[in-house]
Formats: C-alpha cells, structure tokens, sequence
C-alpha cells in the first residue's frame, strides 16, 4: 500500500479562538516589535494580522496563491504595510540568508512535502541566534485533527486514529501527526536549540453550542497550555538557530 499524499492544510479563520491562543503564547516567548519576521505557510493571513499589532516586518509566505490574494486583499481594507505576501515554490523561500529575525509556523510542518527542505531553508534565512515559534499536532490528541483516507470515515475529526502507530497513521492520514519528542529531536537534527515546549489546549472553535463550550472551557480545557497531551490539539514549541 502505497502512503498517502499529504493534504494541503485548512488555514483558520480570522478571529478564531486558536487565532487569538497561539498570538498570546508566542508573544509571552519572543519580542516581534522592530523584528524581521516570517509566517511560513500563512495561508489567509488570519494568524498573521493578529500579529501585526505586535509589531515588526511580516513576510507572509505560502504556496497557495489563493490564500495570499485573500489576506491580500484584507490588508489592503486595513491599510496594513507591516505585512508582505510572498507565494513559496515549496523548495526554495525568496529570501536572503541570515536575513531572519524570527520565524513563526502553525499547523504547518506536518503539510509540506519535505521536512527536511523546508527546515533548512527556514535554518537558512535565520540570522545566528535567531528564533523559531511552531506548531505541530499533538498525536496524543483523541482525534485526528486533519482527517484520514477512509472510505467509510471521510470526515476529518476521526477519534483515536492519531493514536495508531507511526508506520500505519502514515499510510491513510491526510498530514503527518507528532509527540513532543519527535518534534523536539527533529528541530535538534536540523541545528534548532529547543527552548521550550508546550501543550496547546483545544480552542473548542468547532463547538457550536456555546453553553457546552462554557462548560468545557471552564472544568476541562481551562488555559491555554495543559500538562496533559490528551487534552491538547498541538505541540508549541520556541527554538533557536544554533549552527551555521
């Protein structure tokens, strides 16, 4: 059985809670105000201009044209300059080397077509020392967050297939899944000091009824971090450029 190939990622809406929830928590890690930055794999720019206010040159990078004329066009409502779309070829980003501040990623390693290339060339545009902020899902999710190719299971919040082992989610998911140890030794392989890990808690943006999404929030999915990888939807995690 052939592996699956891996499914371009929904971006989130603008003003979605998991918007709002990673913005707080990367700003608690790193300083955007007077820093070159890139937000690799942006797709409508929703988590970019919630970045904006925070200060700092955005280079809002993505391979989908249809997405960057989307945020495209929401910039040119708000009248925002900090903010540059630039659509990626999926190997190679426009950008000089060293020339990188900070680098922030959401929900999209497990997208692209290549770790590898896509590491490197986000190692390669960081200046030394400079900073990374990413996503990834958390395999120790119950569900699995971005749907599988299952006939009779086509829609996406499928429970406990992120559970299976690696060799087998691989073969009928539509995106890679990771635990905090994959991710942390994968940026380590690819010159990142990892800084700092966290578990992201469900934002609940998909639960409709909101007496039962007070509910939740208040008893089960209290924060925005948890200790607890089976009440998290994905892995944050701050590194930094450490190799030349």
């Amino acid at each position: 059985m052939a592996v699956p190939k891996i499914a371009l990622g929904k971006p989130a809406a603008y003003g979605q809670e998991i918007v709002k929830r990673r913005f707080r928590l990367t700003t608690a890690a790193v300083t955007l105000a007077h820093k070159f930055v890139i937000d690799f794999g942006c797709g409508n720019g929703a988590q970019t201009c919630e970045f904006s206010p925070a200060g700092g040159k955005i280079l809002a990078i993505d391979v989908a044209l249809h997405d960057l004329q989307i945020l495209q066009q929401h910039l040119n409502q708000q009248q925002r300059q900090q903010i540059i779309p630039i659509q990626y070829d999926g190997a190679h980003l426009p950008v000089a080397s060293g020339a990188i501040d900070l680098v922030i990623s959401f929900d999209v390693l497990e997208h692209v077509h290549d770790e590898t290339t896509a590491l490197r060339e986000l190692h390669r545009v960081l200046k030394p020392q400079g900073e990374i902020v990413l996503s990834v899902p958390n395999k120790g999710w119950i569900f699995e967050t971005h749907g599988a190719y299952l006939p009779v299971l086509p829609w996406h919040r499928v429970p406990f297939l992120s559970w299976l082992p690696q060799r087998w989610h691989r073969r009928i998911a539509r995106a890679r899944i990771y635990r905090r140890r994959d991710i942390v030794q994968l940026l380590r392989a690819h010159g990142f000091e990892v800084l700092r890990t966290d578990y992201i808690t469900a934002p609940l943006d998909v639960v409709k009824n909101q007496r039962l999404k007070r509910l939740l929030q208040t008893f089960v999915f209290r924060g925005d971090t948890t200790r607890w990888s089976i009440l998290a939807t994905a892995i944050l995690v701050h590194g930094r450029k450490i190799s030349a």
